[in-house]
C-alpha cells in the first residue's frame, strides 16, 4: 500500500513539475511549486522523515510561497517575458545532468537496506550512544542538537548572515513615509471569512510551534520547524490584520534583536561550556549529572535555532510587505 502511495506522489510531483516548467503564469508557478512543496512533505512522511517533512511544509510551502508572491507584487510581473533565444544548450545541460543523476541510482543501495554504508559508519554508534548519554528518544534532535552541534550553530549563523543579507537589499525597516502608507493598509480586514477562520487557526499554530519547539526530543521537531511555524502564524496574522498590525505585534527591532540574539544564545552555550572547563558545546559540564547537562544543553540552544529563524524570516517578509507600499 506504501508503495502505491508513494508511485501516486511522484506521478503527481512529476506532473506539478511540468506545471511549474510549461506555465507562462508567474502566479500559477508559485502556487504549483507550493503545491509541489506539499507534496514532498508528504512523500518525506512516508519515509519517516517527519522532522524533514514539517520543515519542507513550513517553510516551502508556507513561508517561501508568501516571500515569492511579495516578490511579485513588488515587481509587478504577471507573466513570464517571452524570450526568443535558442534553449538548445540549456536543453542539452538538462539531459546530461538528468541521466548523471539516474545512473548514478543504479549504485544506490535499496530503500531500508540494513547493510547499506550510512547504517555501516556513524548510524550504529548514534543510536547506541543517543540512549547511554543523552537519554532522548528522538535520535534525530541527540545527532543535530549535541552530535553535530559544530554544524547546526554553523546553519544558523548561515540563516543569520542570509537574512541580514536580503536586509540589506530591502531596508531594514519602514521610513515615515511608509509608516504612514502601513497605517492606511487592511489587510484582507473585508474578507470576514478569512478574517475568523485566521483567528480560528492562529493560536492553535502558535500552540503547535511551542509544542514543536519544547517537545523536539521526544517526537520530530526541534528549533528550524518551530521558528518557520511560529513565522507563518504571524506573517498569516499580519496579511488578515494588515501590515501595521502585524508590525506592532513584533517591531522590526525587535526582530532584529531576535535574529541576533539566538545565534548569540546558541554560541553564549559554547562559550559557557568553555568557561566551566570543557570544550565548545560540550555540554556535560553545564550540571553535575551529564545526562541532564546534554538535555539542558539541547534545550538552550534549539531555543536559540527557533528564536533566530522566527526572527530572520519575520524581518524578510516585513521588509518585503514595507517595500510594497512605497
Amino acid at each position: 500500500m506504501i508503495e502505491i502511495i508513494g508511485i501516486f506522489l511522484l506521478c503527481l510531483t512529476v506532473i506539478t513539475a511540468i506545471g511549474v516548467v510549461r506555465t507562462t503564469s508567474l502566479f500559477a508557478a508559485v502556487m504549483l511549486m507550493g503545491i509541489f512543496s506539499l507534496l514532498m512533505a508528504a512523500a518525506f512522511i512516508l519515509l519517516d522523515a517527519a522532522d524533514v517533512a514539517l520543515t519542507e511544509a513550513a517553510v516551502g510551502a508556507g513561508i517561501s510561497t508568501v516571500l515569492m508572491l511579495s516578490a511579485l507584487a513588488l515587481t509587478g510581473d504577471r507573466r513570464e517575458k517571452p524570450s526568443n533565444r535558442p534553449r538548445v544548450l540549456s536543453l542539452i545541460v538538462v539531459v546530461i545532468t538528468a541521466g548523471t543523476i539516474f545512473y548514478a541510482t543504479f549504485d544506490k543501495p535499496a530503500l531500508g537496506d540494513p547493510k547499506a554504508p550510512i547504517h555501516q559508519h556513524v548510524t550504529p554508534e548514534y543510536f547506541a550512544m543517543t540512549r547511554q548519554l543523552i537519554d532522548i528518544p528522538n535520535v534525530v534532535t541527540a545527532v543535530l542538537a549535541s552530535f553535530r552541534g559544530y554544524d547546526t550553530f554553523g546553519e544558523v549563523l548561515v540563516v543569520f548572515t542570509a537574512g541580514i543579507g536580503v536586509l540589506f537589499l530591502l531596508g531594514t525597516g519602514p521610513t515615515t513615509r511608509r509608516r504612514r502608507q502601513l497605517s492606511s493598509a487592511r489587510g484582507l480586514k473585508h474578507h470576514q471569512p478569512l478574517r475568523i477562520g485566521g483567528k480560528v487557526v492562529i493560536p492553535f499554530i502558535i500552540l503547535f510551534a511551542f509544542y514543536v519547539q519544547f517537545h523536539g526530543e521526544y517526537s520530530p521537531g526541534g528549533g528550524f520547524q518551530a521558528g518557520a511555524i511560529f513565522a507563518a502564524a504571524v506573517i498569516l496574522y499580519g496579511l488578515l490584520e494588515g501590515e501595521r498590525r502585524g508590525l506592532a505585534v513584533l517591531p522590526p527591532q525587535f526582530l532584529l534583536y531576535m535574529s541576533a540574539g539566538g545565534a548569540l544564545l546558541f554560541g553564549g552555550v559554547g562559550v559557557a561550556c568553555m568557561l566551566l572547563g570543557g570544550n565548545f558545546l560540550d555540554y556535560n559540564v553545564l550540571a553535575n549529572d551529564s545526562v541532564t547537562a546534554q538535555q539542558l544543553g539541547i534545550l538552550i540552544i534549539e531555543l536559540g535555532v527557533g528564536v533566530t529563524v522566527a526572527g530572520v524570516l519575520l524581518a524578510i517578509y516585513h521588509a518585503f510587505a514595507a517595500r510594497g507600499v512605497q
